[in-house]
């Protein structure tokens, strides 16, 4: 089989080693006789797995014994309102970069819970083509946490330093570029990713929350939704997306085997600087939309002279192999999504075939 070139925003590509190891244990699961799909989540089998998902993250990132972390469904999405439920104390406020569409709904959920305002607005007639300076950010310091968006998928851009917010917790949504190369765990109340772009596949959320955040978090608010509930049962209250979190074992222990996130920040920023390098070649025909000191390692949006010549990008490029690269409905243009697993040789494939839409346009 020929694999294509997969730049799906997500779910996105998977590590080939990770779907073959898949493949060869979906039957039948180190010998037990069925499918890991069909064990229990209280079985040795399974926990097995659960606990190294965990252990293999806790290696890879640096996460120390004072944080939790925890598997939870529902994806990114859900967290816009969980991290709200819980931290978002009654009498406090919070703050939100806003900085994409995704910053902007989990501001729309923390209103409906409690008062939430906006630190920064980087958005010009709806788009965004930056995050903002550090001087930009107008900080509450009695904020109960400010939460920002490191990566944005739809609109390209992405933070390239951590914003200091003094003794406030800082909680990222690092969904699309989780992973991608280390970061200090310690700058951060909470993190939280959905898995479907760059460490398993759709339907989980992973959260690695301080300790002291969830003991202090609202204890009215449904059981399901506390954090407590959740770090108390080691992520086992009630039955996980077991699946996905084998999934998420397999591309971590893969990630290791590669030689971890320094490794993978160097392969990310070799396949960046070849497509960001093939667009600045020709700006008049490539363009991108962001600014120079905001570009996303993960998500590479450019435009062309028109939309009818997108269109006609995107056909052929299929018709070549190269799949997902309309731009999203709410930004149009072009969007290269090059996720940890996306390897080189599928930028250079694009690069090539950009060269050659380029000469016949």
């Amino acid at each position: 089989m020929k694999r294509a070139h997969n730049f799906n925003a997500g779910p996105a590509a998977l590590p080939l080693p990770v779907l073959e190891r898949a493949q060869r244990e979906l039957v039948e699961f180190e010998g037990t006789g069925m499918s890991l799909l069909e064990h229990s989540h209280r079985g040795k089998a399974y926990e097995a797995v659960h606990f190294q998902a965990e252990s293999l993250l806790r290696e890879l990132v640096g996460i120390g014994d004072d944080y939790s972390v925890l598997f939870l469904q529902g994806g990114a999405s859900l967290q816009f309102a969980m991290l709200a439920m819980n931290l978002l104390l009654p009498g406090k406020s919070a703050d939100y970069v806003l900085t994409g569409t995704w910053s902007q709904k989990a501001l729309a959920e923390a209103k409906l819970i409690g008062t939430a305002r906006v630190a920064a607005d980087t958005s010009v007639d709806g788009k965004f083509a930056r995050v903002p300076s550090e001087s930009e950010l107008s900080l509450d310091p009695e904020a109960a946490y400010v939460h920002y968006t490191t990566n944005n998928t739809i609109f390209g851009t992405q933070w390239h330093y951590v914003p200091n917010v003094g003794k406030t917790p800082l909680i990222a949504d690092m969904s699309s570029d989780f992973l991608w190369k280390p970061f200090d765990m310690n700058a951060y109340a909470m993190v939280y990713a959905g898995a479907q772009k760059n460490i398993g596949p759709s339907g989980l959320a992973v959260v690695v929350v301080k300790k002291e955040l969830v003991l202090a978090a609202r204890k009215d608010i449904p059981v399901i939704l506390r954090y407590a509930t959740h770090a108390d049962n080691q992520s086992l209250y009630n039955t996980p997306n077991t699946f996905a979190i084998y999934m998420v074992r397999n591309v971590l222990d893969h990630v290791k085997g590669l030689g971890g996130l320094a490794a993978m920040e160097k392969h990310n920023v070799d396949k960046a600087a070849l497509l960001y390098s093939a667009l600045d070649a020709d700006p008049d025909f490539f363009r991108c939309p962001v600014e120079r000191a905001s570009r996303s390692t993960m998500n590479v949006v450019w435009r062309l002279p028109t939309e009818e010549l997108e269109e006609r990008f995107v056909k052929e490029a299929t018709k070549s192999g190269l799949i997902g690269l309309k731009g999203h409905r709410s930004a149009g243009g072009l969007r290269a999504s090059i996720y940890n697993a996306v390897p080189r040789e599928s930028v250079q494939a694009l690069v090539d075939f950009m060269a050659t839409f380029r000469a016949t346009a």
